[in-house]
């Protein structure tokens, strides 16, 4: 079965036993995790979810992607540079079941 869900205000295309890495959720290593704002399932499109269905999955990993460095500056100016670096949380969920 594929569907495609919604979570941390992105769309997923999965399938039962697909990795996908969503925006961080609340939870540890081998917590189940329910996923019910699903959009379609098996060509059943939702308006805007389908209602019944759900989709669940388990949190395999929470981590950190890798750094991105963001240097803003105005050429001329000695006072205007700055250099900031951001590493944004992920979730590695494995899909187990499409209900």
């Amino acid at each position: 079965m594929k569907a495609i869900i919604e979570t941390g205000g992105k769309q997923y295309y999965v399938s039962e036993g697909s990795v996908i890495y969503v925006e961080k959720l609340d939870g540890t290593e081998g917590d189940k995790v329910v996923f019910d704002k699903v959009l379609m399932t098996n060509g059943v499109v939702g308006n805007p979810y389908v209602g019944s269905a759900t989709v669940e999955g388990v949190i395999l990993k929470q981590g950190k992607q890798k750094k991105i460095t963001v240097f803003r500056y105005k050429p001329n100016k000695k006072s205007t540079r700055v250099k900031k670096g951001h590493r944004q949380p992920y979730t590695k969920v494995e899909i187990k079941k499409i209900k």
